[in-house]
C-alpha cells in the first residue's frame, strides 16, 4: 500500500542496469550496417535521449519520420540482441533500494527514453517487474528529455504531485527533465562522475548509500 506523501521516479538505462556498453556497440553496429557517420562524442551526447532526437539532431542520419523510426528500430533490435547474449543484473544496490522503498509504502515508477518492449524483456529477465507500480516508456510520451513529460507523466500514474517526487537519474538531460518539472533529483554516478552531477540536489554511486530518513526529510515524512 502506498502510504508516503512522496514518490520515486526511476530512469532505467545507466540507474537500473548498466546498459551503456550494449547501447554503444548498437550504434556502431547499425553505422556499420548502414554505412554511416559516427560523429565524435555523439554517443555521450544522446545518453538518456529518443531516437527521435538522437538520429536526426545528434548524428545527423535522417530528417525523414520513417528513415528514423527505421533506423531507430534496428538500433534497439540489435541492443536487444548484445543483452541477451550477456547475464543482466541490476545495478549494485538497486534491488534493496527498491525493496526498501516497496516495504515502506512509497510507490514506485520508471520514467525513461528506452522503447518498451526493451523495458519488458529486461524487467522479466531481472524478475523485478512487482518492485515497479507503473512504467513510462519512450512510446508514451512525445517530447523527450531535457523536456520533463516522461516524469510529468510517470508522477501522475503513482498519483504523486510532481514536487513531491524524487527522480534517479545519470543522464544530464534527465537531470534537467527532472528539475524542469519541479522534482528533487538523485544523480546516480554511473555515465557521469559525481563532480559532473552538479545539477542533482544529491549524487551517489549507489542507491544503497541513500536513506529513507533522508529523502523522506525532503518531503516531511
Amino acid at each position: 500500500m502506498n502510504t508516503q506523501p512522496w514518490g520515486a521516479i526511476f530512469d532505467w538505462d545507466g540507474v537500473i542496469i548498466d546498459s551503456s556498453r550494449h547501447h554503444e556497440k548498437a550504434w556502431e553496429l547499425l553505422a556499420r550496417e548502414e554505412n554511416l557517420p559516427l560523429p565524435p562524442n555523439a554517443f555521450r551526447l544522446g545518453f538518456g535521449r529518443k531516437n527521435q532526437i538522437i538520429i536526426p539532431e545528434i548524428y545527423r542520419w535522417s530528417s525523414d519520420p520513417a528513415e528514423i523510426e527505421r533506423l531507430g528500430n534496428r538500433k534497439e533490435t540489435l541492443y536487444r540482441e548484445l543483452m541477451a547474449q550477456d547475464e543482466l543484473e541490476p545495478l549494485p544496490g538497486v534491488r534493496a533500494w527498491l525493496e526498501a522503498l516497496r516495504d515502506a509504502g512509497i510507490p514506485r515508477a520508471i520514467g525513461s527514453s528506452t522503447p518498451r518492449v526493451n523495458l519488458d524483456a529486461a524487467l522479466s529477465r531481472l524478475g523485478i517487474c512487482e518492485l515497479f507500480d507503473a512504467i513510462i516508456a519512450a512510446e508514451d510520451v512525445s517530447l523527450g528529455k531535457p523536456n520533463p513529460e516522461v516524469f510529468l507523466k510517470a508522477a501522475a500514474r503513482i498519483e504523486r504531485r510532481p514536487e513531491c517526487c524524487v527522480v534517479f537519474e545519470d543522464a544530464l538531460a534527465g537531470i534537467e527533465a527532472a528539475r524542469a518539472g519541479g522534482m528533487r533529483v538523485v544523480g546516480i554516478a554511473t555515465t557521469h562522475p559525481p563532480e559532473e552531477l552538479t545539477r542533482a540536489h544529491l549524487a551517489v554511486h549507489r542507491m544503497d548509500e541513500l536513506s529513507m530518513e533522508q529523502l523522506g526529510g525532503w518531503f516531511g515524512a
